[in-house]
């Protein structure tokens, strides 16, 4: 990764992993795509490499992410979805050009296009919000119990009780919080 950039929070949906590229939404929110380059890093590792990225693209990008970003917390708290972003993600998906191809390993890679190629890869995005937002995925949205957090994340646990976008990050954070506050309510022995 590009040294100075904070790290990527990946997960296992592309869609709600994308929405993680800005983190802590409800505190020092901490962007991790502030330049061109940085989407395209963000883009080959999540599989849907690409060879450049101008300023324009990452503006679609980001409008692209925060559509996803309303329209999963929208369909988390079970209320209408925003008609903006719906339209966004819509205009997203048709515009891409990618395929679905398969590996000789037996797994699913992605093909983009000529071209503009984010545009694509902003295509793919978009259909696996389509997804996951229209419940075609067995899963469920969810939002991250962390005050700061609180991230779209598409949990596939088996209980559907999942609290924490991730639990390396907002769950560790929210455990080692609890731990000090009842450490300090405990009487210091003599």
């Amino acid at each position: 990764m590009s040294a100075g950039f904070p790290d990527f929070r990946l997960g296992t949906v592309l869609a709600t992993s994308f929405t993680g590229t800005l983190s802590e939404r409800h505190g020092n929110a901490v962007e991790r795509i502030p330049v061109p380059h940085r989407l395209v890093d963000w883009l080959t590792v999540n599989g849907l490499a690409v060879d450049s990225c101008t300023t324009a693209q990452l503006d679609l990008a980001r409008e692209l992410r925060e559509s996803i970003h309303a329209a999963a917390t929208a369909a988390a708290n079970q209320d209408a979805l925003p008609a903006s972003a719906v339209e966004v993600i819509n205009e997203c998906s048709v515009q891409g050009r990618a395929a679905a191809v398969l590996t000789p390993e037996g797994t699913r890679r992605w093909r983009l296009g000529s071209g503009s190629c984010v545009e694509d890869a902003l295509g793919v995005i978009a259909a696996d919000a389509i997804d996951v937002i229209s419940g075609e995925r067995d899963g469920k949205l969810a939002l991250c119990a962390s005050p700061t957090c609180q991230a779209a994340f598409f949990d596939t646990s088996q209980s559907r009780t999942r609290r924490w976008c991730d639990m390396n990050t907002c769950g560790n954070r929210q455990k080692k919080a609890r731990f000090t506050a009842n450490q300090r309510k405990k009487p210091s022995s003599a």
